[in-house]
């Protein structure tokens, strides 16, 4: 426990699912969390409660990343929120892991307009975020980037997606090298079928055949990836860079 007091944590997407596990995760070992909503502003004040229930420290913070002035907007909140908790805006650990998914169909079937907001927010938002919060990351500090498994698997059905994801090992693996100088590490996370709450989660046929692609044969929970993101943000992991580190249960396995 404690192992990440005195720091500062912005996780993008935390409201709910894998992102409130990191939010919670993180708070746990003592680290100040700026939750990151998009549209649920009361989903993200309930992670918040959480946290304090569990005696950690959050705030909420809104912006509808793909957006116009989304990124202005994040950061004016995050700076504002970390003024207020600790009287300094250093952010010490940044998670990337808000993302907007595909609605399925065929390759052929996508439109245009799909493949432009699936992009905007799953490679283009990281990378402003990343660009933007290296003025607020001090040396020593963490990046963590949530990829996926489909970018290591062949499922046409989620190719927008999974090129999205591409895109973010990419960033992961050269801004690794970039910030190697200051002893900022960067890594990416890999999760697999993880039951993040979803409805299609409740289905029990899908549940049953989702869960057959894991090697341990069931779903993954939201605290399992959690775990590993708490982890890659601790002192324990300084010699990790520019990893992808796969959180599937094993669903890359064959």
């Amino acid at each position: 426990m404690n192992k990440l007091s005195g720091k500062t944590a912005l996780v993008t997407g935390s409201s709910r699912g894998i992102g409130r596990a990191m939010a919670l995760g993180l708070a746990r070992e003592g680290a100040l969390v700026a939750v990151h909503y998009g549209h649920d502003e009361q989903a993200a004040k309930e992670t918040v409660a959480l946290i304090e229930k569990d005696g950690g420290q959050a705030f909420p913070v809104g912006a509808q990343l793909g957006t116009p002035g989304a990124i202005d907007q994040l950061f004016a909140g995050l700076e504002a929120g970390l003024r207020e908790h600790t009287g300094h805006t250093v952010l010490d650990i940044l998670v990337n892991n808000a993302a907007a998914t595909t609605t399925g169909g065929t390759p052929e079937e996508i439109p245009a307009e799909q493949l432009d907001q699936i992009f905007e927010v799953n490679a283009k938002a990281p990378f402003l975020i990343v660009q933007r919060a290296l003025d607020l990351i001090p040396d020593g500090g963490r990046i963590v980037n949530i990829s996926s498994a489909v970018t290591r698997k062949a499922i046409p059905t989620q190719v927008v997606y999974a090129m999205s994801k591409g895109a973010i090992d990419q960033l992961t693996l050269h801004f690794a090298r970039h910030l190697a100088d200051r002893r900022i590490t960067v890594n990416s996370v890999l999760p697999g079928a993880t039951d993040n709450g979803s409805a299609v989660f409740q289905i029990p046929e899908v549940r049953e055949s989702m869960s057959q692609i894991s090697a341990f044969k069931r779903l993954g929970e939201p605290e399992e990836v959690a775990d590993v993101v708490v982890f890659l943000a601790t002192e324990q992991a300084r010699w990790i860079t520019g990893a992808s580190l796969d959180a599937t249960g094993g669903s890359l396995l064959g």
